[in-house]
């Protein structure tokens, strides 16, 4: 193991009782095998009401030193991120689904080039040739359609897969980059992309093997509307102002 370098790995979860433990388990037994770095899983819950907070309490003070669980009062994939990102002390953090859609050998592949200091942000690539990928037939055009639109509005992009929940950033990165990100949401990911490129940094990408999960929590419509709305503010402002800090505030969408 590596002592001089951290990863946190980020889970956000929002009423995940069913799978949040044994996905917790499935992450460190492969932490422990594969990571050579210091590591620890940080639940980030936002705003569970089923039994998610117990368990993921429960899964902190069973282990202490490889799981830490944190609560916001509001939901928002983007909160989560926001909150357990800029509060980590991590070299290099990351996060990924709770449902571990994307195949755990894609991980290292992720954080290598970060922990290394060739890039500084990185993300899985479904569309990538050598990816295997296993979705329906109407979330493959949904994606496409997506992706080609981002090409559309923002054709300079050299990143591919705009949405996908595998992805990782230095510390130096984060600091710099989520203060730019006025998403709270879904749209966080892609905008978090599209600010690292216009801030100048290339994004790594990692060909994934990836399943859907049919108990997906994506509201694809309200979800479509927001990326559009969120796009378009992207394009119009190049070069916001550093100030998005607070995982509990409402910014301008």
């Amino acid at each position: 193991m590596n002592p001089m370098v951290r990863v946190d790995v980020v889970i956000p979860v929002y009423n995940e009782e069913r799978d949040l433990e044994p996905s917790v388990h499935r992450l460190r037994a492969f932490l422990r095998e594969n990571c050579p770095y210091r590591w620890r899983i940080v639940i980030a819950d936002n705003a569970s009401v089923d039994r998610t907070p117990e368990i993921g309490r429960r899964l902190a003070e069973q282990w202490p030193d490889e799981v830490y669980y944190i609560r916001l009062n509001r939901k928002g994939r983007g909160r989560a991120l926001r909150k357990a990102w800029l509060e980590s002390d991590a070299d290099v953090m990351a996060y990924m689904d709770v449902d571990l859609s994307t195949d755990l050998s894609a991980f290292m592949p992720l954080i290598q080039p970060l922990v290394e200091g060739r890039y500084h942000i990185a993300t899985g690539n479904r569309l990538h040739p050598q990816s295997r990928i296993t979705r329906s037939l109407k979330r493959e055009l949904i994606s496409r359609i997506y992706n080609f639109i981002v090409w559309l509005l923002f054709p300079r992009r050299r990143f591919q897969d705009a949405q996908c929940g595998f992805k990782a950033i230095t510390r130096q990165a984060a600091r710099e980059l989520i203060p730019l990100v006025a998403n709270q949401s879904w749209f966080f990911d892609t905008e978090l992309l599209l600010r690292a490129e216009q801030r100048g940094y290339t994004v790594w990408e990692v060909p994934v093997i990836w399943r859907e999960d049919p108990d997906t929590r994506v509201k694809i419509v309200r979800t479509a509307l927001e990326d559009l709305r969120g796009l378009w503010r992207v394009r119009r402002t190049p070069h916001p102002s550093p100030i998005y800090t607070d995982p509990e505030a409402d910014y301008p969408d």
